[in-house]
């Protein structure tokens, strides 16, 4: 399993076209079993992050100029070191309750 990071959506400054909004979500699914019988357990994480954009810093990108690859890295630095390991790992938990139930439906008649 490997964790993907995808950006959905970016708000950006009309005026200097910095970006001030980065909508994202992190995926990722583990199949169990093969065939007919295989069966695809998943997770996700879907959430935002805020920047201030500051078009006369050194290395500020335009926006026509931005790959997915780079937001993605603001975004992991936004959230530090530990915060990317807590969004993965949270995704981790819910392919393992999904293996795993807590809690089943059903009648027992």
């Amino acid at each position: 399993m490997a964790a993907t990071w995808n950006i959905t959506e970016l708000e950006r400054e009309t005026t200097n076209q910095g970006v001030v909004v980065v909508h994202w979500r992190v995926s990722d699914e583990e199949v169990v079993g093969e065939g007919e019988e295989a069966v695809t357990h998943r997770g996700a994480n879907y959430s935002s992050t805020s920047f201030t954009p500051d078009s006369s810093a050194e290395g500020f990108t335009e926006f026509d100029a931005l790959t997915e690859a780079d937001v993605v890295a603001w975004v992991k630095a936004s959230l530090g070191e530990q915060g990317v390991v807590e969004v993965e790992s949270h995704i981790t938990a819910q392919i393992t309750e999904s293996k795993i139930p807590a809690t089943a439906t059903g009648l027992p008649w």
